[in-house]
Protein backbone atom coordinates (compact mmCIF):
# COMPACT_ATOMS: atom_id res chain seq x y z
CA UNK A 1 0.00 0.00 0.00
CA UNK A 2 2.92 2.44 0.82
CA UNK A 3 4.60 3.64 -1.80
CA UNK A 4 7.82 5.84 -1.67
CA UNK A 5 8.72 7.08 1.42
CA UNK A 6 4.97 8.92 2.70
CA UNK A 7 2.29 8.21 -0.17
CA UNK A 8 -0.61 5.53 0.16
CA UNK A 9 -2.10 3.82 -2.50
CA UNK A 10 -5.82 2.73 -2.01
CA UNK A 11 -6.27 -0.99 -3.67
CA UNK A 12 -10.30 0.11 -4.06
CA UNK A 13 -9.58 3.80 -4.91
CA UNK A 14 -12.05 5.16 -2.05
CA UNK A 15 -14.44 8.06 -3.66
CA UNK A 16 -15.60 10.87 -1.76
CA UNK A 17 -19.95 10.42 -2.67
CA UNK A 18 -20.63 14.03 -1.20
CA UNK A 19 -19.43 17.09 0.62
CA UNK A 20 -21.44 20.02 2.40
CA UNK A 21 -20.00 23.53 3.31
CA UNK A 22 -21.49 26.02 5.73
CA UNK A 23 -20.62 29.33 6.60
CA UNK A 24 -20.86 32.75 7.72
CA UNK A 25 -21.10 36.26 6.64
CA UNK A 26 -17.57 36.60 6.13
CA UNK A 27 -17.35 33.57 4.03
CA UNK A 28 -20.91 35.07 2.10
CA UNK A 29 -18.49 38.20 1.30
CA UNK A 30 -15.76 36.39 0.09
CA UNK A 31 -14.19 35.41 -3.76
CA UNK A 32 -15.39 31.46 -2.53
CA UNK A 33 -19.50 32.43 -1.59
CA UNK A 34 -21.06 30.18 -4.54
CA UNK A 35 -18.98 26.92 -3.54
CA UNK A 36 -20.83 26.52 -0.07
CA UNK A 37 -24.40 25.04 0.25
CA UNK A 38 -25.36 27.13 2.89
CA UNK A 39 -24.36 30.38 4.21
CA UNK A 40 -25.83 32.23 7.43
CA UNK A 41 -26.06 36.00 7.99
CA UNK A 42 -25.35 36.22 11.52
CA UNK A 43 -21.78 34.54 13.08
CA UNK A 44 -23.74 33.58 15.93
CA UNK A 45 -26.27 31.31 13.80
CA UNK A 46 -28.99 31.83 16.11
CA UNK A 47 -27.14 30.53 19.25
CA UNK A 48 -25.61 32.01 22.35
CA UNK A 49 -21.84 31.08 22.10
CA UNK A 50 -19.56 31.01 19.41
CA UNK A 51 -18.63 27.48 20.62
CA UNK A 52 -22.72 26.24 20.35
CA UNK A 53 -22.52 28.08 16.93
CA UNK A 54 -19.67 26.60 15.85
CA UNK A 55 -21.24 23.27 16.63
CA UNK A 56 -24.16 23.79 14.47
CA UNK A 57 -22.23 24.50 11.49
CA UNK A 58 -20.62 21.39 11.60
CA UNK A 59 -23.54 19.29 12.10
CA UNK A 60 -25.14 21.31 9.04
CA UNK A 61 -22.28 20.40 7.17
CA UNK A 62 -22.48 17.24 8.13
CA UNK A 63 -26.15 16.22 7.38
CA UNK A 64 -25.66 17.82 3.88
CA UNK A 65 -22.63 15.76 2.98
CA UNK A 66 -24.91 12.82 4.11
CA UNK A 67 -27.81 13.59 2.01
CA UNK A 68 -25.69 15.11 -0.91
CA UNK A 69 -23.84 11.58 -0.62
CA UNK A 70 -27.22 9.74 -1.29
CA UNK A 71 -26.51 7.49 1.91
CA UNK A 72 -28.94 6.75 5.08
CA UNK A 73 -26.75 8.07 8.09
CA UNK A 74 -27.60 4.54 9.65
CA UNK A 75 -25.31 3.33 6.86
CA UNK A 76 -22.32 5.67 8.18
CA UNK A 77 -19.69 3.60 9.60
CA UNK A 78 -17.76 6.25 11.14
CA UNK A 79 -17.20 9.88 11.74
CA UNK A 80 -13.41 11.10 11.57
CA UNK A 81 -13.37 14.95 13.03
CA UNK A 82 -11.45 17.76 14.30
CA UNK A 83 -11.44 21.05 15.16
CA UNK A 84 -9.66 23.76 17.10
CA UNK A 85 -10.78 24.08 20.24
CA UNK A 86 -10.56 22.27 24.22
CA UNK A 87 -9.80 19.03 22.86
CA UNK A 88 -12.41 18.70 20.09
CA UNK A 89 -15.08 19.44 21.77
CA UNK A 90 -17.13 20.42 18.87
CA UNK A 91 -16.41 17.52 16.96
CA UNK A 92 -17.31 15.21 20.13
CA UNK A 93 -20.59 17.51 20.84
CA UNK A 94 -22.09 17.57 16.95
CA UNK A 95 -20.77 13.30 17.26
CA UNK A 96 -23.02 12.91 19.87
CA UNK A 97 -25.98 14.68 17.86
CA UNK A 98 -25.19 12.68 14.62
CA UNK A 99 -25.11 9.08 16.86
CA UNK A 100 -22.35 8.12 14.42
CA UNK A 101 -19.24 6.16 16.15
CA UNK A 102 -16.63 8.93 16.51
CA UNK A 103 -12.56 8.98 16.25
CA UNK A 104 -11.97 12.06 17.62
CA UNK A 105 -8.63 13.68 15.37
CA UNK A 106 -6.32 16.90 15.98
CA UNK A 107 -3.41 17.90 13.17
CA UNK A 108 -4.75 21.46 13.54
CA UNK A 109 -4.25 23.11 9.84
CA UNK A 110 -4.14 19.31 8.22
CA UNK A 111 -7.30 17.55 10.14
CA UNK A 112 -9.02 17.94 7.32
CA UNK A 113 -6.37 16.01 5.55
CA UNK A 114 -5.64 13.72 8.10
CA UNK A 115 -8.98 12.90 8.27
CA UNK A 116 -9.48 12.35 4.33
CA UNK A 117 -6.51 9.80 4.81
CA UNK A 118 -8.05 7.37 8.04
CA UNK A 119 -11.38 7.70 6.31
CA UNK A 120 -9.92 6.60 2.65
CA UNK A 121 -8.00 3.86 4.92
CA UNK A 122 -10.84 2.75 6.81
CA UNK A 123 -12.66 2.23 3.77
CA UNK A 124 -9.88 0.85 1.85
CA UNK A 125 -8.98 -1.57 4.43
CA UNK A 126 -12.95 -2.69 4.73
CA UNK A 127 -13.25 -1.68 8.17
CA UNK A 128 -16.23 0.59 7.10
CA UNK A 129 -17.95 1.39 4.08
CA UNK A 130 -19.21 4.75 4.35
CA UNK A 131 -17.64 7.24 6.88
CA UNK A 132 -17.91 10.55 7.30
CA UNK A 133 -15.43 12.95 7.58
CA UNK A 134 -15.65 16.67 8.92
CA UNK A 135 -13.67 19.74 10.18
CA UNK A 136 -14.62 23.18 11.65
CA UNK A 137 -13.46 26.22 12.92
CA UNK A 138 -15.28 28.80 13.96
CA UNK A 139 -13.19 32.67 13.59
CA UNK A 140 -14.44 33.87 16.61
CA UNK A 141 -14.45 30.99 18.67
CA UNK A 142 -10.83 30.49 17.84
CA UNK A 143 -10.22 33.80 18.55
CA UNK A 144 -11.59 33.58 21.81
CA UNK A 145 -9.09 30.49 22.29
CA UNK A 146 -5.77 31.52 20.87
CA UNK A 147 -5.74 35.13 20.66
CA UNK A 148 -7.95 36.58 23.42
CA UNK A 149 -8.28 33.86 26.16
CA UNK A 150 -10.82 35.43 28.89
CA UNK A 151 -8.12 34.47 31.57
CA UNK A 152 -6.16 37.24 29.85
CA UNK A 153 -8.64 39.69 30.49
CA UNK A 154 -8.23 40.99 27.21
CA UNK A 155 -11.37 42.12 25.17
CA UNK A 156 -11.64 41.02 21.26
CA UNK A 157 -12.60 42.87 18.41
CA UNK A 158 -15.61 41.65 18.44
CA UNK A 159 -16.19 42.29 22.63
CA UNK A 160 -15.51 46.21 21.54
CA UNK A 161 -18.37 46.14 18.42
CA UNK A 162 -21.09 45.32 21.34
CA UNK A 163 -20.81 41.59 21.64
Amino acid sequence: MIQGHQSWVFESKPTILGCGAVGGPFEAKGALAKDFDLLHEDIWVGQDSFEKSEKKLLEEACQIAIKNAKVKKESVNFFVSGDLINQIVISSFAARTLSIPYLGIFGACSTSMEGLAISSLLVDNGAAEYVLCGTSSHNAAAEKQFRYPTEYGGRSRLQLNGR
